[in-house]
């Protein structure tokens, strides 16, 4: 593991999308999609791992983050010197941000943020230093009166108070972390604020937006992988006389696993294109992809 994450952080694997000036590779979306395919193909574990690092983990950092924040933690992220995570999800919420529980109280010096609560389903979170956290803070509305609305917050694991339960057992890609994430009298220094007081539910949906087409990109690489390897089958193997790939249900079966994936290749790269041409409202085809890509790749 140390030699791949070696390996991965010379080519700036765990920088794909941050800019040169703060030691990450510079890609473009499309190159992102194209790195992640290249994973999808080889190691699921290590694409959502990867995934969940720099697609949603630090993303609120390079969307929202301010120049000071870039700077402090963008660097030890985009070299893989340091891991993140992205907490959202709640045994009482999953994307709906609104109705988490997790909440932040402002001190009463003005300095710092003391964070409480639970995340459940974190992917990296046992091992991850920096964290994405969406917590329910008191904002003060125009009329004076007092609401809850959700803040994002950059949390060290160095701040204390923060805890990890055991590894999450699933049915597939084992070899990615996921874990419970316990915060208890975190204390989050002002300037982590991310994004401003209240803002949390946009900060949250846009990192989910935007990191969502690494899914269909990965997918597609995965699709890719599994039709060399049915052609090599059916081109190799002989039954009843005859090689696989000449029987019509065997060349029905591959055409459909060609489309599908025609299909959600190209979805994945007209969103990234247009992604990359600086087109904001792409929240739907994002979805779309996700779907479409999860669903094409489970049939393949």
């Amino acid at each position: 593991m140390n030699l791949t994450k070696a390996f991965l952080a010379d080519l700036g694997a765990f920088g794909a999308l941050v800019p040169e000036e703060y030691e990450g590779a510079g890609m473009n979306n499309t190159q992102m999609a194209r790195l992640a395919e290249l994973v999808g193909a080889n190691d699921l574990g290590l694409g959502v791992m990867m995934g969940a690092h720099q697609s949603i983990g630090y993303k609120g950092i390079l969307l929202y983050g301010s120049e000071e924040q870039k700077k402090k933690y963008l660097p030890d992220l985009a070299t893989g010197r340091k891991f993140a995570s992205f907490c959202l999800t709640e045994p009482s919420s999953g994307s709906d941000a609104n109705s988490i529980r997790t909440r932040a109280e402002l001190s009463p010096d003005g300095k710092h943020y003391l964070i409480n609560g639970n995340k459940i389903w974190i992917s990296n979170g046992g091992f991850a230093k920096v964290f994405t956290v969406f917590a329910q803070t008191p904002v003060k509305q125009a009329d004076g009166t007092t609401k809850d609305k959700v803040s994002a917050f950059i949390v060290e694991r160095d701040f204390g108070g923060v805890t990890s339960g055991q590894g999450e057992k699933k049915m597939g890609i084992k070899g990615s972390n996921t874990v419970e994430v316990h915060f208890e009298n975190v204390k989050v220094p002002v300037e982590n604020l991310l994004g401003g007081e209240g803002n949390g539910f946009k900060v949250a949906m846009n990192i989910l937006n935007n990191g969502r087409f690494g899914i269909p990109a990965a997918c597609t690489g995965a699709m890719k992988h599994c039709i060399m390897k049915t052609v090599e089958h059916v081109s190799s193997r002989t039954q009843f006389g005859k090689k696989l790939m000449e029987f019509g249900d065997v060349q029905e079966k591959l055409a459909d696993m060609i489309v599908r994936h025609y299909v959600t290749e190209s979805i994945v790269y007209m969103l990234a294109g247009s992604m990359d041409k600086g087109v904001t409202d792409y929240q739907l085809e994002a979805a779309i992809g996700k779907i479409a890509a999860s669903d094409n790749a489970w049939i393949d």
